[in-house]
């Protein structure tokens, strides 16, 4: 449908600057070629393909009740009309791939040893990707999230630059010490803002995922906002007997490859 596409955001990707304060992350621009960009708005799912993220047993009922999500799963993107399904089915094709989960990996493999030392031959890797929409009210306090994410991607897919300031927000605790292996979400008075990712047209941030990578979303005061995000996260698990090929897509054996590459792990 439109050639290139992955080799242009993994080339992005792969060149952006990794900014080290407070935790590890990227805030990339153009992260997509213009033209799969704009044919990304133009097949955006309408609320009528979104479900309540508290319908989906992810959060408590009642939890967060302005965020609807897709999850980026077959079933569910089928329910699109013709060309909206076609659209997305060739997005996931690559986008939840080996080939991108582990350019995403390599990109940040210094980080990874560095949180799992010698365990890293023993890490078995997975991806997940969902539509989402936030509307007004939204809000997450800060939080490092759940212990099992190596890194999350948040593309940032408005129509303009109008909801800038809607961004994700990275935190440092006020008691410096202090440190969350991952799951609650604190208020917002227990730290101190360090910056907005700004909410801009085709921009990603990406981070690791630590017990200091403090980062949410400050309530959302305006009206009648429409947030839209494409989210992508990296699941680790740790397997006792090594490195298995635990395919994400038929072609996650070639990140396996490219894993034990980085790490020198034995075949």
């Amino acid at each position: 449908m439109f050639s290139g596409v992955e080799e242009h955001v993994i080339y992005q990707i792969a060149n952006a600057p990794i900014r080290e304060y407070p935790f590890p992350h990227i805030y990339v621009e153009s992260v997509f070629p213009q033209d799969f960009y704009a044919a990304l708005r133009r097949n955006w799912p309408t609320s009528s393909h979104l479900i309540s993220l508290d319908s989906t047993g992810r959060v408590p009922k009642g939890a967060y009740p302005e965020r609807f999500i897709m999850p980026l799963h077959r079933s569910e993107v089928d329910k699109l009309p013709e060309e909206a399904r076609a659209f997305w089915i060739a997005l996931a094709d690559w986008l939840l791939a080996g080939r991108f989960l582990y350019a995403l990996v390599d990109k940040f493999d210094d980080c990874v040893r560095e949180r799992f030392g010698m365990n890293v031959k023993n890490l078995a890797f997975s991806a997940e990707s969902l539509v989402v929409r936030d509307h007004t009210n939204y809000k997450i306090g800060p939080h490092t999230d759940a212990p099992h994410r190596l890194m999350s991607l948040l593309f940032y897919c408005p129509d303009d630059d109008s909801l800038k300031h809607l961004g994700t927000s990275i935190y440092v605790p006020l008691d410096p010490a202090f440190r969350c292996p991952g799951g609650p979400h604190y208020p917002h008075k227990m730290f101190r803002k360090v910056t907005t990712m700004e909410y801009r047209p085709n921009t990603l941030f990406a981070f690791m995922k630590t017990d200091h990578s403090f980062h949410g979303v400050d309530p959302i005061s305006d009206a009648d906002v429409l947030r839209d995000l494409l989210l992508y996260d990296i699941r680790v698990e740790m397997e006792p007997e090594g490195v298995t090929e635990k395919a994400v897509t038929d072609s996650a054996s070639f990140g396996i490859k490219m894993l034990k590459h980085i790490f020198g792990a034995k075949e």
